[in-house]
């Protein structure tokens, strides 16, 4: 993540761009599910919905303080509005870009987060079922701010991938239950900000590698993985179009086969700040980036404010059960909601649906999101935007 304010922050910009026993399923959801889902579910197949960044600047800590009435801080009436999306899916994924400081503090935003272990209980009452946890501010306090992370997100019941407290942990894949599905999680970052992984501990995140993620796909699969998903946080901060790492390892990672079969079956982007394209390569769907969230001001490279830095897509892919086991599962629908993190009111997180309720700048918002999402054709593929 990047905030810029002026030609020092340009400087640190430049400074940061250089830059196996399965753990057991999750039970199944715990909530109602409705519309798409609930028969998705009922015809042995599942809905998986997937998020971008959640990146508490202080100016999101702060409102969480106010919304939370002195009890602490309470991030729940921020993604309040996504909770029916959310919730409605039978596997929510979301990705924790930052780590957790000790409870009561003290909490930091950009450059190095430290952020209130209450975003976990949050994430949970939205309805998510495991969040990605790699990313280039995994290592921003170490292996204590891992710790406290995966510890905060344990005590919630959300599970996790791609940081780790031990090898152990590092070594077992996150498998989740999704209807008859089991589904495993994946995740991987390109760096960390240029903190080294600390010594003796070079499983506490994972990092981007094409030979591992093809690995620990297959490991994945052998551990009784129905259905492998990829989540990866790549490419070049403030740009929409897909960047050359993004496309070489989309196309390696989805041409990968064992036995006819696919490796890998979705990847999900973030780390961009601005919402990417979808894409069908090699037959699977790619989601170069999602783009933020929940974020506060976003400044972009040039030091000023950029309502892209809040914009972004909700994906919602409809996986169907294979006629024959050892077969592939397949998408049967491929969807997207545009998003936004509403920084005039209250750092809310809006689905920019139908008519784009909130006015003009939710529907400028909301065709901005549709016009990347679809740029690389992805409507001939399927792909429809809800609402």
């Amino acid at each position: 993540m990047t905030r810029t304010h002026g030609a020092a922050a340009l400087a640190v910009l430049a400074l940061l761009a250089a830059g196996c026993g399965p753990q057991q399923p999750a039970a199944g959801r715990h909530g109602a599910t409705t519309g798409q889902p609930a028969r998705a579910a009922a015809s042995g197949g599942f809905t998986l919905l997937a998020t971008g960044d959640v990146l508490p600047h202080t100016e999101i800590i702060e409102q969480a303080r106010k919304d939370a009435h002195g009890r602490g801080h309470d991030f729940g009436p921020m993604l309040a509005a996504v909770r029916p999306l959310v919730s409605a899916a039978d596997l929510a994924i979301c990705h924790m870009e930052t780590v957790y400081g000790e409870d009561g503090g003290p909490f930091t935003g950009y450059p190095a987060f430290k952020s209130p272990p209450q975003v976990a209980a949050a994430l949970k009452a939205t309805g998510y079922d495991s969040c990605s946890t790699a990313s280039n501010h995994t290592l921003d306090d170490g292996p204590a701010g891992i710790r406290r992370t995966l510890d905060a997100l344990d005590a919630a019941g959300v599970r996790h991938a791609g940081s780790a407290r031990t090898a152990d942990e590092a070594a077992r894949p996150t498998l989740l239950k999704a209807g008859r599905a089991t589904v495993a999680q994946l995740a991987y970052t390109y760096g960390t900000n240029g903190i080294a992984v600390p010594e003796g501990r070079p499983w506490s995140v994972n990092l981007i590698d094409r030979d591992r993620i093809l690995a620990d796909a297959r490991a994945a699969r052998r551990a009784g993985a129905d259905v492998v998903v990829v989540s990866l946080h790549w490419g070049t901060e403030w740009q929409q179009e897909p960047d050359e790492q993004q496309h070489t390892l989309a196309h390696a990672l989805t041409a990968a086969r064992t036995g006819g079969r696919p490796d890998i079956d979705l990847l999900l982007g973030t780390h961009a700040h601005v919402p990417q394209a979808y894409e069908k390569v090699n037959g699977t769907w790619v989601v170069y980036g999602m783009g933020d969230q929940l974020a506060g001001y976003m400044y972009n490279p040039q030091g000023a404010i950029d309502s892209r830095g809040n914009q972004s897509s909700i994906a919602r892919f409809t996986f169907a059960p294979p006629d024959a086991a050892g077969r592939r599962w397949t998408v049967t629908k491929a969807e997207f909601t545009p998003q936004l993190t509403d920084v005039e009111q209250a750092f809310r997180v809006v689905p920019l649906t139908g008519g784009a309720p909130g006015g003009s700048a939710h529907a400028r918002a909301r065709d901005a999101v549709r016009e990347v999402v679809l740029s690389r054709g992805a409507a001939d593929d399927g792909l429809t935007m809800t609402g």
